[in-house]
């Protein structure tokens, strides 16, 4: 080893967040503490997305362990995911250098200062190169650099560095687009539902590079929706806010331009996985619910509505709650609900205990536990608090979405619950840049509150 070379040492929290993390340091060495093996051990059982994520790292490190014998495993084995990877550093299992004395501490920080003090041991015995604890866990990182160590987040999933920079899906205008635009190069307007301009015109008049599915709008009532892009041109599908203002879905009308786009993206036969961002009360829910009662009561375009959602209480355990999986999900999805009373309350179950709304609306509550492993076939598929899944857990349930569904990703990124994630590494954030360019995707940031003058107020001032 040499002084050019790193050594990582990674948290359970961080294989939890990706299990494949190991994978992700190039060249470098990575050294898993023999406690994170043993913590990995205790999370792995259940059916909760934490004990999944548990049993994928433990996998993922055996696959590059495999058959090695304990001289091999002692000298680093070489990190490989797959026979024909040239491989990058070398995998290590870290024994625990002694036990050190923990007066009055959890099980948890017993585990973190223990971790930290084998870090210690690591460091002093590789003078040669630099030794990194890698960890979500922020406290964990500011005992870390307090005890003398570097401490880095992991960031391999992280695709900006600033909430500011996420994709909003639509650029705002002011004053025409068009005279702007004919500002830039000579336009001809064509008439028909679409129009070609430039791409480097059409960047230059918004400011920044443009998307498929984005949407872009003026204070002329402009709405144009780019429906395609290519290295020298882009097509704008010609919309204004008449049009998105008057569209009613399922009995409900949008209260701002920004609701009228999301509706309209969601009701395009077209777009697949739509992401819906905003405050509370800025309308997600009752949108999604709203787009899906109509595309499967009425345009019969899908057999059920499924509805789930993250939250830590639910994702740990669902079974202390009485009755079957629907009765046990009631109580976590009362978003659902309320909004579902508010679009068609004649029809609501008063006890909320039956597997479906009334017998003419396939709604299915669905644990996140449970979305696992299956695969949704003509299925509209709405994760509620997506901001609190990884981009792993992301994954796992966008990859359940069978031929003919589609999935609408809600979220709010000011109230992420977990304490691992943050704006800029929730999956919500990771899958809205991941799939900006997607021709069957699209991603809008909703603002304000529309739930009433009340909270409106409420959300400003207190």
């Amino acid at each position: 080893m040499n002084a050019s070379n790193k050594v990582y040492v990674l948290d359970t929290n961080v294989l939890i967040h990706d299990p494949n993390a190991l994978f992700n340091f190039e060249e470098h060495d990575v050294y898993i503490p023999m406690l994170v093996l043993e913590e990995l051990d205790k999370l792995k059982s259940g059916l909760t997305p934490v004990a999944a994520d548990a049993r994928h790292a433990v996998r993922a490190i055996d696959a590059v362990l495999f058959d090695s014998n304990p001289e091999q495993v002692s000298k680093g084995v070489d990190i490989k995911a797959t026979e024909d990877d040239p491989g990058r550093g070398r995998l290590f299992i870290q024994m625990s250098g002694g036990e050190i004395a923990h007066v009055g501490e959890t099980s948890s920080q017993k585990n973190d200062n223990q971790i930290i003090h084998d870090v210690i041991e690591l460091q002093e015995n590789m003078t040669d190169c630099e030794v990194i604890l890698v960890t979500k866990d922020i406290n964990m990182r500011l005992k870390a650099k307090g005890s003398g160590i570097a401490a880095e987040d992991y960031q391999n999933d992280q695709l900006i560095k600033d909430i500011d920079s996420l994709t909003t899906g639509y650029h705002a205008v002011k004053g025409s687009f068009w005279e702007a635009l004919e500002s830039v190069e000579k336009i001809k307007l064509t008439g028909d539902s679409q129009q070609l301009v430039r791409l480097e015109s059409l960047e230059a008049v918004v400011g920044m590079p443009v998307y498929v599915n984005q949407f872009i709008f003026d204070d002329t009532e402009f709405v144009g929706r780019i429906k395609a892009v290519d290295e020298t041109y882009a097509s704008i599908e010609l919309l204004n806010t008449g049009i998105l203002m008057r569209q009613k879905v399922w009995g409900l009308m949008p209260r701002d331009i920004l609701q009228a786009m999301s509706m309209y993206l969601i009701m395009d036969p077209d777009i697949d996985l739509v992401a819906l961002n905003g405050p509370a009360g800025s309308g997600k829910t009752i949108i999604a619910l709203a787009c899906a009662l109509e595309l499967t009561m009425e345009e019969k375009r899908f057999n059920r509505i499924i509805a789930t959602r993250s939250t830590r209480g639910l994702d740990e355990d669902i079974g202390f709650l009485p009755g079957t999986e629907t009765d046990k999900m009631t109580p976590w999805l009362g978003a659902f609900t309320d909004n579902l009373e508010a679009l068609h309350s004649e029809d609501l179950d008063p006890t909320g205990t039956s597997e479906y709304v009334d017998s003419n609306i396939p709604i299915l509550f669905k644990s996140l536990n449970f979305v696992r492993g299956r695969s949704f076939q003509h299925s509209f598929l709405i994760v509620d608090e997506a901001q609190n899944l990884t981009p792993h857990q992301i994954k796992t349930i966008v990859t359940r979405a069978g031929e003919g569904t589609k999935v609408v990703c809600l979220g709010n990124l000011a109230q992420i619950d977990t304490p691992y994630l943050k704006p800029t590494s929730s999956g919500l954030t990771y899958m809205s840049e991941r799939f900006k360019g997607f021709q069957h995707g699209g991603a809008i940031t909703l603002v304000g509150v529309a739930r009433s003058r009340l909270a409106e107020y409420a959300e400003q001032n207190l």
